[in-house]
């Protein structure tokens, strides 16, 4: 009877989320080796993949549908969110699930410097929660006034929250340091996202120098217990994956 308490109480283990800014797979090389993107996702065995910077059907990657290519690898179900119209295809961000995809969403975001912008959701059940996850690739310029125009815009979208969403959990490329007017914009008003990690530089991905790829929650209805990392990955892109291992319990 003991046995069977102790096994009935077993926690429910954690949501893997990776985000990945894959270049169109293109490496520290120069080479486009998608097989070689695929590898690496496949060794971190996530339940949500984030992918930034994703061809569908360009000639500079092939003509290959990347993100229908990596699911199918992978053995994930594909979500696309164009950006623009590039190269004889299309151009933008993907998400990739293992889990139930129980909707999906297209948040409009201020243009960048050189391209359209979105972020892209997906709402899935894990572990008895329903999670939104948010894939977001916010503007790289220096200054920082696209980006901050885009991260007050996903703020708003974040906290304005769904109907029966448990917790949301941001990722991406955001191309903004941990001591950024954009990662303040993001955390700091209330009400505010928290930051989750990593706590180490993500960028260039064979000698990395600063934190531009980032996780963050907003959950004011559930208890979130996050740990972040890096991976060691230092060819298959010019960024480094990041990877989130996620607990979520109701409050």
């Amino acid at each position: 009877m003991l046995l069977l308490l102790a096994v009935g109480c077993k926690a429910a283990p954690p949501v893997r989320i990776v985000s990945y800014n894959i270049k169109h797979g293109r490496g520290m090389d120069g080479e486009v080796d998608l097989d070689r993107v695929a590898g690496v996702l496949a060794a971190l065995n996530a339940d949500v993949v984030l992918l930034q910077e994703v061809d569908e059907i360009c000639a500079r990657s092939g003509d290959v549908d990347e993100a229908a290519f990596l699911a199918e690898a992978l053995g994930m179900e594909a979500r696309f969110c164009t950006f623009m119209d590039y190269d004889g295809g299309r151009y933008g961000l993907a998400a990739l699930s293992r889990l139930p995809i129980l909707a999906t969403e297209r948040i409009e975001l201020p243009d960048g410097t050189i391209d359209p912008r979105a972020a892209q959701g997906l709402v899935v059940e894990a572990s008895g929660m329903r999670l939104r996850v948010i894939g977001a690739h916010l503007d790289w310029k220096p200054d920082g006034a696209r980006r901050l125009a885009q991260a007050r815009v996903l703020h708003a979208a974040i906290v304005a929250g769904e109907p029966g969403i448990d917790a949301t959990i941001l990722g991406g490329d955001l191309n903004a340091p941990t001591n950024s007017e954009t990662l303040r914009r993001l955390t700091e008003p209330p009400p505010h996202l928290r930051r989750l990690g990593p706590s180490g530089p993500t960028f260039p991905a064979d000698a990395p120098d600063r934190t531009i790829d980032h996780f963050l929650s907003y959950a004011p209805d559930a208890h979130v217990t996050a740990q972040v990392f890096v991976v060691d990955e230092p060819l298959a892109s010019d960024h480094r994956p990041i990877v989130l291992d996620l607990r979520l319990e109701a409050r």
